[in-house]
C-alpha cells in the first residue's frame, strides 16, 4: 500500500519528464530544412534526392524526404503551388535520378482523430497535468483550499482511558459520574425531570489532570470525543472562529450522544472588550458564536461540553453563567494520598527495585502535579538505562526529583574552596532552623552540589500538609528562608548574592501575609485584589485601591514580618554553632547528606548510627576471618604442590638413573 502511494506521488513528474524528452526528441532530433518556393526552385536541380513522399492537396503540394548534402543525408519540407506545369517539373526531378524513391500520398488519408491527437493532445496532456499537481499541492489536512470555516476538532472513538488511569482526584470522579450515567441511560434523568449539565468548566493549574480525566469520562460512557484547542477557532480571515463553532456543534449534533472537549478555552474566551485599544473583534466574534451554540443547544440531546483552562479569572462572565457552563470543577495539585495513586498508576510498567517506597516518595514530594510525578518516574528509569540497571533504584528516583526541581547536576562546575564554605555553611543554616524550629518544614536532604542557577539547596517538606496554614506556618517558612543568609553573616561575617531567592520567597510570602490574609496590625483588610496573575486588558487602567498612607504602613509591615523572623533565625543559628559547623564540614566532605545522616549528626555526631558502625565493623571482622583463612588454604596449598613437585621431580629421575643403567648392560 505505501509503495502504491509513493508511485502515484511520483506519477505527475514522471508524467512531466516524458513530455519534455518527447519534445526535446521530436523538436530536434532530425534537423528538418523547411524551403520556401523560391529557394526550392532555385536549388531543386542541383539536389540529389533519396526519398520522397508528396501530397498533393487542392491547392498546394506538400513535399517532404531526405536529400544528400556533401555526404551527409537531411530531411526538408516545402509546400509548392498545385499547377499542371509545377506537377509536370517535379516529376521530371524526381525522375532524374533513378536511385529516388518517391511516394504519393492522399491528402485526405489522415482522419480527424490522428489530426486531434496530432494538434490538441499535447496540449491537454500538459493542461491535465497542471492541474492534477495544482489539486495535489493544495490536498490534505487542513490546509485544503476553500476550507478554512471547518472545524478542526479530532473525533476520537473508542477512548481507552478510565477512570482507573486518573488517580488523586476523586472528588473530581465523583462530580463527573452523573455525567457518564446520563449518557449511558438518559431516560433516568429525563423521567425525573432532570436537566443535565450542559457545559463543565475544569479549572486548575497545569499538569493536575484535566484533559485526562476528561478522556476518562468519554471512555466510560463509551461515546465519542472531539477534542479542540481554544486557539483552533481563531485564524487571520475574519468569520473564520465563527463558521468553525458552528460546523463544530453540527458535527457534535450530528454524533450525540458525545462529549465535546475544549482545551485552554481562555484562548477564546477571555472578557470581550478587555484587548488594548479595541479589542480583538475576530476572536469576541468567535466567543459570541460560542454563547450562542450553547444557548441553542437543546436540552438532554446527549452534548456535554467539557472546558479545561489554567485562568478562569480572565474568562468572559457571559461564558461562566448557568445554562452555558452549569458546573465549575477544580482540579488542585494532589495531597500525599493523591501523590501516592498517582505513582501507583504511572509505575504499572515501571520496573522498580524491591527497596523503593512509592510512599515514601510521595511524602517527598509535596506540591508535585501528576505531569512532575510521571515525569520523575520517568527520569529514573532513563537513568537506570543510562547507567545499565535493570531496575530502578531509590538513588535514580532521588536523582530525578533533583532533576525535575532544579536540573540537572552541574558536576564540571567547580567551587574555590572558600565558595564551597560559604555555600556549605549556608545549606546548613537552612538544615538547623528546620531542626531547630517548631513549626518549620522537615530537611530531607542537603546538598552543595550545583543545579540550576542554585550552587545548592535544602529539599525541606512539611511536617503535615495543611489546607489552611496558620501565622505561625507562615512566619516559620520565612524563618526557615532566613537561616541561610544569618548562617553567612555569623559565621563569617559577610553575605552573599546566594540568598537573592530566598529573599525573594520570604518578601512574597510577607505581602501576603499583609495584603491578601490580614494576618498583621493593619486588620483583617485585603489591600490585594486577590486576582492572582493581572490581565493586562483589564487591570492595566484600573488603580490603587488603598491611599498612599496605607501603602506606607503595608511596607512597614512586610519589613517588620521580615525582620522579626530574621532575628529568630539568627538566635537559633547563634545557640547551634557546633550543630551548624557539624552539619557544614560534613557538608564540605560529602557534598549530599539525606534526612537520616542529619538526624544521626544530631544524635550520634557522625552520619552513621552507632548500629551501622558496629554492623560495619561485624562485616569488616567477617572480611578479615575470610581473608586469613583464604591465606592459610593458599599456604597450604602451595605447601602440597611443592611437595608434589619435589616428588615427581624424584620419580623422574629415578627413571633416569634406571633407564641410563638398562642402556650400560645393553652396551655390554
Amino acid at each position: 500500500m505505501n509503495n502504491n502511494k509513493k508511485v502515484i506521488n511520483f506519477l505527475p513528474y514522471i508524467l512531466v519528464i516524458s513530455i519534455l524528452l518527447l519534445l526535446v526528441t521530436f523538436g530536434n532530433g532530425n534537423a528538418t530544412k523547411v524551403f520556401n518556393y523560391n529557394e526550392f526552385s532555385a536549388s531543386a536541380e542541383k539536389m540529389e534526392f533519396k526519398d520522397v513522399r508528396m501530397s498533393v492537396g487542392t491547392t498546394v503540394v506538400n513535399i517532404g524526404g531526405t536529400y544528400e548534402n556533401n555526404g551527409k543525408l537531411e530531411n526538408f519540407t516545402v509546400s509548392v503551388p498545385k499547377t499542371d506545369e509545377n506537377i509536370q517539373w517535379l516529376s521530371d526531378i524526381f525522375a532524374k535520378n533513378k536511385n529516388t524513391k518517391v511516394e504519393v500520398l492522399d491528402a485526405n488519408r489522415e482522419t480527424f482523430m490522428e489530426m486531434f491527437l496530432k494538434n490538441f493532445f499535447p496540449f491537454l496532456l500538459l493542461g491535465g497535468v497542471a492541474i492534477f499537481l495544482f489539486s495535489k499541492m493544495n490536498a490534505g489536512g487542513s490546509n485544503k483550499a476553500f476550507e478554512f470555516s471547518k472545524s478542526r476538532a479530532k473525533i476520537e472513538g473508542n477512548i481507552k482511558v478510565r477512570f482507573k488511569d486518573v488517580a488523586g482526584c476523586d472528588e473530581e470522579k465523583e462530580e463527573v459520574k452523573e455525567i457518564i450515567d446520563y449518557l449511558k441511560d438518559p431516560k433516568r434523568f429525563t423521567d425525573m425531570g432532570a436537566r443535565i449539565p450542559k457545559g463543565m468548566l475544569m479549572v486548575g493549574p497545569p499538569g493536575t489532570g484535566k484533559t485526562l480525566l476528561a478522556k476518562a469520562v468519554a471512555g466510560e460512557a463509551d461515546v465519542p470525543f472531539f477534542s479542540i484547542s481554544g486557539s483552533d477557532f481563531v485564524e487571520m480571515f475574519v468569520g473564520t472562529g465563527a463558521s468553525r463553532v458552528r460546523d463544530m456543534f453540527k458535527k457534535a449534533k450530528q454524533t450525540a450522544p458525545c462529549i465535546v472537549f475544549i482545551d485552554e478555552i481562555d484562548a477564546v474566551g477571555r472578557q470581550r472588550g478587555a484587548g488594548m485599544g479595541g479589542g480583538n473583534d475576530e476572536r469576541e466574534q468567535t466567543l459570541n458564536q460560542m454563547l450562542v451554540e450553547m444557548d441553542g443547544m437543546e436540552e438532554n440531546k446527549g452534548i456535554v461540553i467539557i472546558a479545561a483552562t489554567n485562568r478562569p479569572d480572565v474568562l468572559d462572565p457571559a461564558l461562566l453563567r448557568s445554562g452555558r457552563f452549569d458546573r465549575q470543577i477544580t482540579v488542585n495539585l494532589p495531597d500525599k494520598k493523591g501523590r501516592y495513586e498517582i505513582l501507583k498508576v504511572h509505575a504499572r510498567n515501571k520496573k522498580l527495585s524491591s527497596e523503593i517506597s512509592l510512599e515514601n516518595l510521595a511524602k517527598r514530594t509535596p506540591g508535585f502535579s501528576g505531569a512532575d510525578l510521571e515525569n520523575v518516574l520517568n527520569e529514573g528509569a532513563i537513568l537506570a538505562v543510562r547507567d545499565k540497571r535493570k531496575v530502578i533504584t531509590m538513588a535514580d528516583l532521588d536523582e530525578a526529583i533533583d532533576r525535575v526541581m532544579m536540573g540537572p547536576a552541574k558536576k564540571s562546575k567547580k567551587y574555590t574552596e572558600q565558595e564551597k564554605r560559604l555555600v556549605a555553611y549556608h545549606e546548613a543554616g537552612h538544615a538547623v532552623i528546620g531542626l531547630k524550629l517548631k513549626d518549620a518544614d522537615k530537611v530531607e536532604k542537603v546538598t552543595i552540589i550545583p543545579r540550576g542557577q542554585a550552587g545548592g539547596y535544602n529539599l525541606m517538606t512539611p511536617q503535615e500538609e495543611k489546607m489552611f496554614p496558620t501565622k505561625a506556618d507562615f512566619m516559620a517558612q520565612i524563618t526557615g528562608l532566613m537561616g541561610g543568609r544569618v548562617a553567612e553573616d555569623v559565621m563569617f561575617n559577610e553575605i552573599s548574592a546566594g540568598a537573592s531567592n530566598d529573599i525573594q520567597k520570604a518578601t512574597k510570602i510577607a505581602k501576603a501575609m499583609v495584603r491578601s490574609w490580614g494576618m498583621s496590625s493593619l486588620g483583617p483588610i485585603q489591600y490585594d485584589d486577590g486576582s492572582g496573575n493581572v490581565f493586562l486588558g483589564r487591570d492595566y487602567s484600573s488603580g490603587s485601591n488603598y491611599s498612599g498612607e496605607i501603602a506606607y504602613e503595608i511596607d512597614k509591615e512586610i519589613r517588620k514580618i521580615i525582620n522579626e523572623c530574621y532575628d529568630k533565625a539568627k538566635e537559633i543559628i547563634e545557640g547551634n554553632k557546633d550543630l551548624l559547623t557539624l552539619i557544614a564540614e560534613t557538608l564540605i566532605e560529602e557534598e549530599t547528606i539525606t534526612s537520616e545522616q542529619i538526624n544521626n549528626l544530631v544524635e550520634y555526631g557522625s552520619i552513621h548510627s552507632p548500629e551501622e558502625i558496629k554492623k560495619q565493623e561485624e562485616q569488616n571482622e567477617d572480611s578479615n576471618v575470610e581473608n586469613i583463612q583464604n591465606a592459610e588454604e593458599a599456604k597450604v596449598a602451595e605447601e602440597e604442590t611443592v611437595k608434589e613437585t619435589k616428588e615427581k621431580a624424584e620419580v623422574e629421575k629415578s627413571f633416569d638413573d634406571a633407564l641410563k643403567e638398562l642402556t650400560k648392560h645393553s652396551e655390554e
